[in-house]
């Protein structure tokens, strides 16, 4: 198309500089009459290409406005599908967001907890030591106080016995 419009400007302009310089004309025995002919034509064809071009160029604005019109419509319907997809995940989306807001606030709650958790679990362990070690200490100590109430019973009766033996002998 180019080539062809590139061609007839070639042969438009070759008509116009022979309008202009009627010297350039193949013999310079013409008259001149033969030069107003042969600028009337090259007028005629000057207006012919020019009705050529303006058509040529009112079929290019056609299918651009029609091209046009077509991406619109392929534009409404992706802007339509995309709004359908939109719609399609909001609500999940909310709910999800909604429960990954309450997972972070007990994430933060979670935190100092953990931490006190472990605090009062080693604290747990050394007062559970301290109380064992307490209990092991009260067994001992009670075996202790066992054995010398014991020891302590032998002796008063060991006493007693001796006494009544005493007692006995007076008699």
């Amino acid at each position: 198309m180019q080539g062809e419009v590139a061609g007839g400007d070639q042969q438009q302009m070759q008509m116009v500089l022979r309008v202009k310089h009627p010297s350039s004309l193949s013999s310079s025995e013409e008259g001149a009459g033969e030069g107003e002919g042969s600028s009337r034509s090259a007028l005629s064809v000057f207006k012919a290409k020019e009705e050529q071009i303006e058509r040529k160029k009112m079929e290019v604005r056609e299918k651009v406005f029609a091209q046009l019109g077509r991406v619109e419509e392929e534009s409404k319907r992706l802007a339509f599908i995309r709004q359908e997809l939109e719609g399609m995940a909001d609500p999940t989306r909310k709910e999800v967001e909604s429960i990954q807001r309450r997972i972070d606030t007990v994430n933060r709650q979670l935190k100092p907890l953990s931490k006190n958790c472990v605090k009062k679990e080693k604290e747990y362990k050394e007062i559970l030591e301290a109380y064992n070690e307490k209990s092991k200490e009260k067994a001992l100590l009670v075996n202790r106080l066992i054995e010398l109430v014991s020891e302590s019973e032998r002796m008063r009766m060991k006493k007693l016995e001796e006494l009544n033996k005493t007692v006995d002998s007076l008699y």
